[in-house]
């Protein structure tokens, strides 16, 4: 077994040849996978409240920011060479184009927000670090289990220096002011 392990080696996939993959049919667009460092990470099927909050939440945001950005839902980003997560909404600097023919880079992203209700442990420990790992500024993740939103800001070495986390009130972009959501609507 120790041999095995000295010699087994895994394979890092990159964004190309990911989306390569899918060009060739290994993937279909019904397929829901993400490449998260290098790696494919099938993801979870979306529930019914989860399915809810993003159709919720994406909406309000887009009528409250129109033409300010552009709201997009569960679409990839591109992260460096190794990682095309899909956060479930991600709010983009405005381009006349929607992007089309350019996946979104760190640069164009203002808020990232994950919506969590069975995997929020793998999103608070693996997404959200990826995220500061790419100076992504800001991230909320919406917890369904705790009814709570937490805020993450000021990305630094990996991680985020400024977190904090709601269940009553509002929560408010600090790149957005206008980006603000009141949880008693949220968790309605």
């Amino acid at each position: 077994m120790q041999l095995l392990e000295e010699t087994a080696q895994r394979h890092r996939w990159t964004v190309t040849s990911f989306h390569k993959l899918a060009e060739v049919g290994i993937f279909t667009e019904d397929d829901r996978i993400e490449l998260i460092d290098g790696e494919l990470i099938k993801m979870a099927p979306i529930g019914d409240e989860h399915a809810g909050q993003v159709n919720w939440l994406s909406n309000d945001l887009a009528y409250r920011l129109h033409q300010q950005v552009i709201v997009a839902t569960q679409n990839p980003i591109a992260l460096g060479e190794h990682s095309n997560p899909q956060p479930d909404i991600t709010l983009l600097r405005w381009r006349d184009d929607y992007y089309r023919g350019k996946c979104p880079t760190p640069e164009d992203i203002l808020l990232i927000i994950e919506i969590a209700d069975t995997l929020v442990r793998y999103d608070r420990e693996v997404k959200v670090p990826l995220y500061a790992e790419h100076h992504i500024r800001e991230v909320w993740l919406v917890d369904l289990q705790q009814r709570q939103v937490d805020v993450y800001r000021q990305p630094e070495n990996s991680a985020y220096s400024e977190v904090s986390h709601h269940q009553t009130g509002q929560v408010t972009s600090g790149a957005l002011p206008e980006a603000t959501i009141n949880l008693a609507d949220l968790f309605a």
